[in-house]
């Protein structure tokens, strides 16, 4: 297969991926199933970073152009962000390693903002793809990701997994007990 076929499978494969998400998002943010919503983000952000790491596996794509191609006006994302934080509200901000590499410095994240810039860089590059522009969406793709929703994505799913945690961990040590006796003696 020839590299410029192989890029053209990555582009309808980021495209399915890019898609799933944001549509995924927009339904949770929706507010249909609160009660599901961390599994489903967590599944969601999984698929994205396996996405991601495909982008990042790859060598550097370079756009044709030494320049964007306007994508037009960008879709503005407030009120998702204001629905994540509803949704999310008393559990929406974690802490983060700002590079684990390089630093201990701490940063103030949340999840909400996280998922809503996810969402705007995957939708900046659909545009791109829609146009036909594929080169252009998968280098903007690639280097968003590398960049930054990567890197997001990554402390969100670690922040959804540690409430998840917290939430089916975390009981009274009489109701613990019940349950340790419970499956010792059926």
């Amino acid at each position: 297969m020839s590299e410029i076929s192989d890029l053209g499978a990555l582009a309808v494969e980021t495209a399915r991926d890019a898609e799933t998400f944001s549509a995924g998002v927009r339904e949770i943010a929706a507010g249909a199933a609160p009660e599901t919503a961390i599994p489903l983000l967590m599944l969601l952000l999984s698929q994205l970073q396996m996405s991601g790491a495909r982008l990042g596996a790859v060598q550097d794509v370079v756009p044709t152009e030494r320049f964007e191609a306007d994508p037009g006006p960008e879709t503005d994302l407030d009120a998702l962000r204001t629905s994540l934080a509803n949704l999310f509200e008393g559990i929406d901000d974690y802490t983060d390693l700002i590079d684990p590499v390089t630093s201990v410095e701490l940063a103030r994240g949340a999840i909400s903002d996280d998922l809503t810039d996810i969402v705007q860089a995957l939708e900046h590059g659909l545009v791109h793809y829609r146009a036909g522009r594929t080169i252009e969406a998968l280098w903007w793709w690639q280097f968003s990701y590398l960049s930054e929703w990567g890197v997001r994505a990554a402390a969100s799913l670690r922040a959804l997994l540690t409430i998840l945690r917290h939430l089916r961990l975390d009981v009274d040590d009489e109701a613990a007990a019940e349950a340790e006796f419970d499956a010792l003696h059926p």
